[in-house]
């Protein structure tokens, strides 16, 4: 086989591949693997293409009749790095084959997994351990404290409330995303459906004093009620618990014309204390909390702007939020009309 057939070899393939000959030279490599290492490379030593030195001693190595190796590769691209697993075999006569793939995304998956699971098992474990604490202290030390007894088990209820409040959140964010892709059929009049859900947040305005405020006419979008009354449920019901006692939450409805088209803009805005913006970028993150002390108190589970983001997303539209500290924060949905 000459440096043509070589070059067919490798272009036949599907992922990035260069293929070195006696493991001192590049013999060929595909349009996939100059994009990757650089142009120019065949004829060069291996070693002026890839940078990683694991890979360069299993082409040697194979090059000696030893391998097959699969080899991980980090490399750093328009600012980011990413991850290749390299399989390097030799193909015989001194020729060594080295395929690229890129598993970036499935180590970012794996990692997002283990962050998830750990997370979770995080805010199970608390509550679980106080409830396991009180049991204990109700079957011994408290048993004929009828005073104790009754404090305790309303904490225990309490917490039970959190793991349930967990658990619901958990469910409802894995169905959201299962149906992220899933475009709505029905349409959904705005302003009703929020007029529905400040008339079922009244008691939580009337514990802290609050008054929520309508303004503007609404508009009909391809939608989602539940989901969509999930949404600004979620939004109205954070302006009431973290702004200020007795402040105005207004909901200001407005139409917009958009790089998408025509939309509908719904802002939730309160008078709280704000947010720092170094937050901002991370508020819909799972399980990320500005104030953790402060969420669980309020019987946060920090996945609540998650649901928000997946369910927004799903309808096409986005979230934008907007905040400064001592000025209230602003969240806003905007949602496209077709």
């Amino acid at each position: 086989m000459d440096d043509q057939d070589f070059q067919r070899l490798v272009d036949g393939l599907p992922m990035p591949a260069m293929l070195v000959a006696d493991g001192t030279r590049v013999a060929a490599c595909n349009t996939q693997a100059m994009a990757l290492l650089g142009q120019g490379i065949v004829g060069r030593n291996p070693a002026m293409a890839v940078r990683a030195p694991a890979v360069l001693e299993a082409v040697t190595d194979a090059a000696r009749g030893g391998g097959p190796h699969k080899v991980r590769m980090t490399q750093r691209r328009d600012g980011q790095d990413q991850v290749f697993q390299v399989t390097i075999s030799a193909q015989g006569k001194g020729l060594v084959l080295c395929v690229f793939r890129d598993v970036s995304e499935e180590e970012k998956a794996g990692e997002m997994r283990r962050d998830f699971v750990a997370n979770v098992s995080h805010e199970l474990r608390t509550p679980l351990t106080a409830l396991m604490g009180f049991i204990e202290t109700l079957r011994h030390a408290a048993r004929d404290d009828a005073a104790a007894r009754d404090m305790f088990l309303g904490i225990m209820e309490q917490e039970a409330g959190r793991m349930n409040r967990l658990v619901r959140d958990l469910l409802q964010l894995s169905q959201v995303e299962a149906n992220e892709r899933v475009r709505p059929r029905d349409t959904v009049a705005i302003r009703p459906l929020l007029e529905g859900v400040i008339s079922s947040l009244r008691s939580v305005a009337e514990k802290t004093g609050d008054t929520v405020i309508l303004i503007g006419d609404g508009a009909t979008v391809p939608g989602d009620a539940d989901q969509l009354t999930q949404v600004f449920t979620n939004l109205v019901e954070n302006a009431l618990k973290y702004g200020a006692l007795g402040q105005e939450v207004r909901v200001t409805l407005t139409l917009e014309e958009t790089v998408r088209g025509p939309a509908v803009r719904v802002e939730v805005a309160d008078q709280g204390e704000g947010i720092d913006p170094v937050h901002l970028p991370r508020l819909t993150e799972r399980f990320y909390r500005v104030d953790s002390h402060r969420s669980r108190e309020m019987g946060g589970t920090g996945l609540g702007l998650a649901i928000v983001k997946h369910i927004v997303s799903r309808h096409r539209g986005w979230l934008k939020i907007e905040s400064e500290p001592g000025e209230g924060s602003r969240f806003s949905v905007i949602l496209p009309l077709g």
